[in-house]
């Protein structure tokens, strides 16, 4: 079974940012972040910490920033997924503007990341590509403009919510995010309340001076919005 996620939620990885130790740092916080404000963090780890992170963590949803679609047997250079729900990934990040994919492996990855019970975590650009890859019905949907990511330049209002609606109008199950060039607290916030169901940043934490207290910043203004909806509809 799949792991559940509770909405909003907050989303992070490292990229190559830290390495080692680290890393494992840094997903400690993210873990107290998450218990303190009783938040779903979704953890996005490099293959080589996913097993330490999984161990030394409790409340995190750790995903791997990738896989391909072999099965058990020949394929040395290519990621298994049997292997990363083995060292403990729930998850799977799919065609990041870093590792782009197209459509037809988007689907067969989802199918593969099914089978297994991996939560699918999907990126996509333009609006369009996002509609496209609604029809794949992945479990969460991250639509960023490529431009903006690392930027720290954040995507417009209307991009939002017309992205949002894009997407729900096909698959309303489809949870979505957005990430793309945030760098405070209060843009977590702010697209939280215009409809997103989580926000996220990897980049905009890590080259800030205090890498750690935005990330519990970040998942602290996450529970406020959180807070804040279940407020408006009481």
């Amino acid at each position: 079974m799949k792991a559940k996620i509770r909405v909003p939620f907050f989303e992070t990885s490292v990229k190559n940012y830290i390495y080692g130790d680290a890393v494992l740092e840094y997903a400690r916080v993210a873990d107290m972040a998450a218990k303190e404000y009783d938040v779903d963090v979704l953890f996005v780890a490099p293959y080589t910490e996913i097993r330490r992170i999984r161990e030394n963590t409790d409340r995190l949803i750790i995903l791997a920033p990738y896989m391909d679609t072999l099965r058990p047997g020949r394929g040395i250079a290519d990621v298994l997924p049997e292997a990363l729900k083995a060292a403990g990934a729930q998850g799977v990040v799919l065609n990041h503007c870093e590792r782009p994919m197209t459509l037809t492996a988007i689907r067969k990855t989802l199918d593969r990341a099914n089978e297994l019970d991996l939560i699918t975590f999907v990126c996509a650009d333009t609006i369009a590509e996002a509609q496209a890859i609604a029809h794949l019905h992945p479990d969460i949907l991250n639509p960023e403009p490529t431009e903006l990511i690392g930027s720290g330049k954040v995507s417009d209002m209307n991009y939002v919510l017309e992205v949002v609606r894009a997407v729900k109008a096909i698959d309303p199950a489809i949870l979505v995010e957005q990430a793309a060039g945030i760098t405070t607290a209060q843009q977590v916030y702010d697209f939280i309340m215009a409809g997103s169901e989580a926000a996220g940043s990897a980049s905009g934490i890590l080259k800030s001076p205090d890498p750690l207290a935005l990330l519990n910043e970040m998942v602290r203004y996450t529970r406020k919005a959180s807070d804040e909806l279940a407020r408006r509809t009481r």
